[in-house]
């Protein structure tokens, strides 16, 4: 497996930014290791860090890139702050960086496949927020997309959340904007969505984790509304061990 910090300019966001990527290698000689990769353009997957991350995250706390191999996956990380993958009132674009300028910096840099079915986008905590409203607002571009721990209520979070940091935080992104009945809003996606045009999805929560209201409440309305979902929820808080391991199931549920 290559592992590449690939530090670029976006145009979107016009400053210097940087993705973590790794890119399927074929090895027979590696001890312990057994890296795959075929003729054809790998499969990619984008998974998206939490709030207080960045694009190393997923390299340093979990072995997604041993787990990636034995599947000749690509994973591309990206880098977008505290932003909630949203396109800031009172910063950066990151909505749109997310969305349609790094598919095209990556297929410009990488040789990885970019047919739907090859594709697929999950993340944990703000970066399953961030997974499923991509797959919600673009779903010709995912075959699935995942969320682990996901902060999939931000409409709930935007009202009741007085924390001063949080309180802060939703300012700088959505300033006065409402989040309540917006694409902003999961719930709001899943209910306005043609569930026949939708990429796979998965949730997975830990019982004991904070966000878990959130997930029910997510779970809930895609069953009312008829949006097929898998979703599980077992032990587990908003941590590594937990994400280690979910990570692994989600690689083994994607369409391959």
């Amino acid at each position: 497996m290559a592992v590449m910090r690939c530090d670029f300019f976006s145009d979107v966001l016009e400053l210097g930014t940087s993705m973590t990527v790794l890119l399927p290698q074929t090895a027979s000689t590696q001890i312990g290791l057994a890296g795959r990769a075929g003729d054809e353009a790998p499969p990619v997957l984008y998974l998206l860090h939490g709030l207080s991350d960045d694009d190393t995250a997923w390299t340093r706390y979990t072995s997604i890139e041993r787990y990636a191999a034995a599947r000749g996956l690509a994973v591309v990380m990206p880098q977008v702050h505290r932003s909630f993958y949203t396109d800031e009132a009172y910063g950066l674009k990151f909505w749109t960086f997310l969305s349609e300028e790094l598919p095209a910096v990556v297929s410009g840099f990488f040789r990885v496949s970019t047919r739907r079915e090859d594709t697929f986008v999950a993340g944990l905590s703000m970066g399953g927020y961030g997974a499923l409203k991509w797959a919600l607002r673009r779903p010709d571009r995912f075959a699935a997309a995942a969320s682990l721990s996901g902060a999939l209520d931000l409409a709930h979070m935007y009202q009741w959340d007085q924390r001063p940091h949080m309180r802060e935080l939703v300012t700088r992104v959505f300033a006065d904007r409402p989040v309540a009945g917006t694409d902003d809003d999961l719930l709001h996606l899943v209910a306005t969505a043609d569930p026949s045009r939708l990429p796979r999805l998965m949730l997975r929560c830990g019982a004991e984790d904070h966000l878990v209201a959130q997930n029910e409440r997510f779970v809930a309305a895609c069953a009312e509304h008829g949006v097929p979902l898998d979703a599980e929820f077992g032990p587990g808080a908003h941590e590594w061990p937990y994400w280690d391991a979910q990570i692994q199931a989600v690689l083994d549920w994607l369409p391959r």
